[in-house]
């Protein structure tokens, strides 16, 4: 099926290989998408990169490595697609975009434990994450995630109502 990156492995866990050549790739595709946008006059402080399961382990690549910090990145259902081996590519301004990590604990297509890793990993690089873990949840997304993820991007924009 068509993809961002090559998964190697259905369900996705903590451990799982890891596709980092497609994932770059890829993350230069959402860098040109959110450039675009700022040079057309958008602030950065207000990019918000959201993505579901894969687009989730793409939109944390993609704010990791962008060289601005953004408004916000959201993680649903997602995992981290990299080794630490990426820690050196992540510029300061990047560290100070702030993630939310939301993840269902019946997902059996990304394992929740590939998505408690994502703290743990953000932590160590300096990145704050803020974690939602919704009982019951499988691998979708529900509209009490999207409520707060709409929440949390308020408080986020300067003058947003």
């Amino acid at each position: 099926m068509p993809s961002w990156f090559d998964v190697h492995e259905l369900p996705v866990t903590a451990n799982s290989p890891k596709d980092e050549s497609g994932v770059l790739k890829a993350v230069q595709t959402v860098h040109a998408i959110i450039d675009k946008e700022i040079a057309a006059g958008t602030d950065p402080n207000n990019v918000f990169v959201c993505g579901f399961s894969q687009g989730g382990a793409l939109t944390l690549a993609s704010v990791l490595l962008h060289p601005k910090t953004l408004g916000g990145g959201a993680v649903f259902g997602g995992f981290v697609p990299f080794s630490s081996s990426i820690v050196d590519k992540i510029s300061p301004n990047a560290k100070r975009t702030p993630i939310l990590w939301s993840h269902g604990m019946a997902d059996t297509t990304v394992l929740f434990e590939a998505g408690q890793a994502g703290t743990p990993f953000l932590a160590h690089v300096g990145v704050s994450c803020e974690f939602k873990a919704y009982p019951g949840l499988d691998h979708s997304i529900s509209n009490e995630e999207l409520r707060y993820l709409e929440s949390w991007i308020k408080t986020r924009m300067p003058g947003s109502s």
